[in-house]
């Protein structure tokens, strides 16, 4: 029996990964955390389409601590989203300190609990807003701490890594499920469903990336296959 947790938001990305980890895992555990962040329906949009895409399981995590001390735009509704233009140069205000080393650990030790061997995460390097915690180089340092703490193996799977926003969205559509990643995910940081609020930066990677893969096709999807090694 293969298991996989997947670290679950409801956004492009983590529904494409939760996609192919139902393909290629026996038994999928989504889990979802719940940090007061400002866009609070993507845990709702989460709760959907984990039931209606056929987890397992799903666990939505309070974890509103991380909002008393991470300061950023997701976090604080006083500090504005910013535009694309706006957030050229920088961190950018919609980081949020330590996300991603709270959300692994945790989803580690949910998969200790169902004996899952994987923990797989969204995130990418390639189109990842200068967050330092989507780095490769973090997610590996994490995953080896964690599997020193727990004394147990635990693979931190970043499947979309080295992949940009069209070659996620061929990924999407290697599996059949396209349409259902644009129309019924959350990525907007805005809080807008499905094609968003057009105007944020996570709105306009998406976009441009659903162009980039619309206008050609064929040669995005090689690539990615070449990338990710499916056939």
């Amino acid at each position: 029996m293969k298991r996989a947790v997947v670290v679950f938001s409801g956004g492009q990305d983590s529904t494409t990964c939760l996609i192919q980890a139902l393909a290629q895992y026996d038994e999928v555990h989504c889990v979802t955390f719940d940090y007061g962040q400002r866009h609070r329906q993507e845990i709702e949009v989460a709760r959907k389409l984990a039931v209606q895409l056929g987890a397992r399981a799903h666990k939505v995590l309070d974890v509103t601590l991380l909002n008393e001390l991470a300061i950023s735009s997701l976090t604080r509704d006083n500090i504005p989203v910013p535009s694309f233009d706006a957030e050229a140069g920088g961190l950018p205000s919609t980081f949020v300190p330590g996300r991603n080393i709270l959300f692994l650990t945790l989803a580690a030790v949910y998969a200790y609990q169902v004996a899952a061997e994987a923990v797989i995460t969204g995130v990418c390097e390639t189109d990842f807003s200068g967050y330092p915690d989507c780095r490769d180089e973090f997610v590996k340092a994490l995953n080896h701490a964690v599997e020193l703490g727990m004394a147990r193996p635990v693979r931190f799977e970043t499947p979309l890594m080295w992949l940009n926003k069209a070659e996620t969205w061929a990924l999407a559509d290697y599996w059949q499920q396209l349409p259902l990643v644009r129309q019924q995910t959350l990525t907007c940081y805005n809080g807008i469903q499905g094609d968003g609020c057009g105007e944020c930066a996570a709105c306009h990677l998406r976009a441009n990336g659903l162009k980039n893969y619309q206008d050609d096709a064929a040669a995005v999807m090689q690539s990615m296959k070449r990338k990710t090694g499916l056939r």
